[in-house]
């Protein structure tokens, strides 16, 4: 069953999107603010995130930066009454896949939905690996090959190395990987990040990761 988050701060919306969602099979979880969704979308792994603009604390197009920011790809479709050509464009440049004006026909949303998540679990189904140089990481067995040489992995370490391979030259801070890997509220004055790079720099190389002082970590592109 797939997952959609909707972030949504009307109740009789929210209750309106989610009770159609639900009825056509999905499974849908609601938040209501911008803080909560962000810890939402660290902690599970939603398949359409449907996002409101107009949220009380940070809004919508804050929550879709910070998203984007950390390395977040799921699919987002924007859903506001601020149906204007500026918002539209703020929206797509911000990350968004897709954007609707309210009031809105729920038929239509339910396509939108249908097509993100189509186009998604095809994307997905084809990307197997990811590869930098000499080295190669399956997403399927989870495993890490340089040289030829296989290498197993532990969660923690897989989800650090795909999330910096997927940002080849990008700096990534510790904090970005405390949230994508570990948890949003994780203790950011732990070392727990620095073991995990000391493990993979074992089983991997040295000149793998590199570290940028003061920042975070940085995946060699030319490997």
């Amino acid at each position: 069953m797939q997952s959609i988050l909707l972030v949504e701060d009307s109740d009789r919306i929210a209750s309106f999107v989610v009770k159609g969602l639900q009825s056509h099979g999905f499974d849908c979880a609601r938040c209501e603010s911008g803080e909560e969704a962000l810890k939402l979308i660290a902690a599970a792994d939603f398949d359409l995130v449907i996002l409101d603009i107009g949220l009380p604390g940070i809004d919508g197009f804050e929550v879709l930066r910070s998203m984007r920011g950390q390395g977040f790809d799921v699919p987002v479709i924007v859903l506001t009454a601020r149906d204007s050509v500026d918002n539209t464009v703020a929206s797509f440049a911000g990350g968004a896949d897709d954007y609707m004006g309210k009031p809105f026909s729920f038929d239509e949303l339910l396509a939108r939905v249908r097509t993100r998540i189509r186009k998604q679990s095809s994307a997905t189904a084809t990307e197997q690996s990811l590869e930098l140089g000499s080295l190669t990481l399956n997403l399927l067995t989870r495993k890490a090959e340089r040289d030829g040489k296989e290498h197993e992995l532990t969660a923690r370490e897989f989800g650090i190395l795909e999330f910096l391979m997927s940002h080849p030259g990008q700096v990534i801070s510790r904090e970005q990987l405390l949230s994508r890997v570990w948890s949003y509220d994780h203790d950011p004055e732990s070392n727990v990040v620095d073991v995990y790079i000391r493990y993979l720099r074992q089983k991997l190389g040295n000149d793998v990761i590199q570290t940028v002082r003061g920042v975070g970590y940085r995946m060699v592109a030319n490997i």
